[in-house]
């Protein structure tokens, strides 16, 4: 059964570009903390500084979520014309089509609930509605321009479109600030329009072209896209969800409570940021083993896994509640409780073991049980959220647990189920669960 495996896996061009791609995580997850400190001092306050925080995670509750999957679709489907030595042009006009449409169908819904959006989300402020509609439209082609450096084995490349984002928007802030520019406006549109920069540098060293060839049919770049779309865009609404929640539940003079709340969530991500740069390394090892039939191993490192992220759940979440408070003083000039920091760790230490599973379940070709696991979360944060409790911090808090610990068991089931079926990766699931990372920023 090796035999036969071992050579599509050989054509999966991620693993061996892992290095730059995790190091390009670390770089944007460090460039998203300074972001926000350097944002919050240039416009004086916090509550100056809530709309761009109320942007920020708006706009990656919906760009990841739809864009992804076209980025996943992109690489897979380029790696296998580069296996078989045939030019991918067809391929990335399929996709860039594919995502216009998907622009103009999402623009279009954004804009007709615009007065909605704007007046109870962004309270009346239109420049932060239009901020969101621009970060919206610049990040497709930046999820697109990833999925083409990812396919053709750019990986250097790859990996400056990732992280160059955050560092462009950082520098744009202190340029804002450096001229008196105190209104939140610019600053939203240095959100929106910062990940348009790398890919243009990109794109002018050649880094995005690729070579004419046979024709693309819809089924080459859409085996699993429906699933797929699913699955990231209830991830990425759930990973963002607290936010967002807090953003819309807050009143009038809460403003400040909005960008504290999503200081605490920043904090208690950092796990969650290098477990991604760790996971793209360990996955294909994973991968390969259930390829082989070498299950024990491949149970036995899953476990290994399992127990890493346990153990990063319960130091973190004692660590948030014990010197949360001073952490988020010392970083962010604010306070929150080490209660409501030690259920943000919580959640997201349970949201990362429920990616982690779930990034094996794709692998084993279970992308709709994926697609059911975060549906079911996103359902039940809303009721958690709604039938909970009536403070602002708690119900949120609480809908965030319930959600992830639903997802999770779902994916630990479906794991389950396709273990004892004897389910194998593919070139195709490896790939699809390598480039399944939600986190963004």
């Amino acid at each position: 059964m090796s035999s036969s495996a071992s050579p599509a896996l050989r054509r999966v061009p991620l693993p061996e570009g892992t290095l730059p791609v995790g190091l390009s995580l670390l770089v944007a997850g460090i460039a998203t903390y300074a972001f926000f400190i350097v944002g919050e001092q240039a416009l004086g306050s916090e509550e100056a500084f809530a709309p761009i925080v109320s942007l920020w995670f708006a706009t990656f509750s919906l760009a990841p979520g739809f864009f992804l999957p076209l980025e996943q679709e992109m690489g897979r489907a380029l790696s296998h014309r580069k296996a078989r030595a045939e030019g991918g042009l067809p391929v990335v006009k399929r996709l860039v089509t594919l995502g216009a449409i998907i622009v103009g169908l999402v623009l279009v819904a954004i804009l007709f609930a615009s007065p909605i959006i704007t007046s109870e989300y962004f309270d009346g402020d239109w420049w932060m509605f239009a901020a969101l509609a621009t970060a919206f439209v610049a990040y497709a082609p930046a999820h697109l321009a990833r999925g083409i450096c990812a396919g053709t084995g750019r990986f250097t490349s790859y990996a400056i479109v990732i992280s160059s984002d955050g560092i462009v928007r950082i520098v744009a802030c202190v340029a804002l600030a450096a001229i008196g520019i105190t209104a939140a406006g610019p600053y939203g549109f240095a959100v929106a329009l910062a990940p348009l920069v790398p890919v243009t540098y990109v794109g002018l060293r050649g880094q995005l072209r690729t070579k004419p060839g046979p024709p693309a049919e819809w089924q080459e770049v859409s085996q699993n896209l429906g699933w797929l779309l699913v699955g990231t865009v209830c991830a990425a609404a759930l990973l963002n969800a607290g936010p967002v929640t807090a953003t819309l539940l807050a009143g009038p003079n809460e403003q400040g409570l909005v960008a504290r709340f999503g200081y605490g969530v920043l904090l208690a991500r950092i796990p969650l940021f290098l477990f991604q740069a760790v996971q793209a390394a360990l996955l294909p090892r994973l991968s390969r083993l259930a390829a082989k039939g070498e299950f024990a191993e491949f149970r036995d490192g899953l476990r290994k896994l399992m127990y890493l992220v346990a153990a990063v759940g319960v130091v973190g979440t004692a660590g948030a509640f014990i010197i949360g408070p001073f952490v988020i003083e010392t970083v962010y000039d604010t306070e929150l409780s080490g209660r409501t920091l030690a259920m943000l760790a919580l959640s997201s230490a349970i949201y990362m073991a429920g990616l982690a599973t779930a990034q094996a379940v794709i692998a084993l070709q279970g992308h709709k049980w994926v697609a059911l696991g975060w549906s079911v979360g996103v359902v039940m944060f809303v009721l958690g959220t709604w039938l909970s409790s009536d403070l602002l911090f708690r119900r949120i808090e609480i809908g965030l647990v319930i959600s992830s610990a639903s997802a999770l068991a779902i994916f630990a089931f479906a794991l389950r189920q396709k273990l004892s079926s004897g389910a194998t990766p593919t070139s195709d699931s490896v790939m699809d669960a390598i480039t399944d990372m939600p986190v963004e920023g």
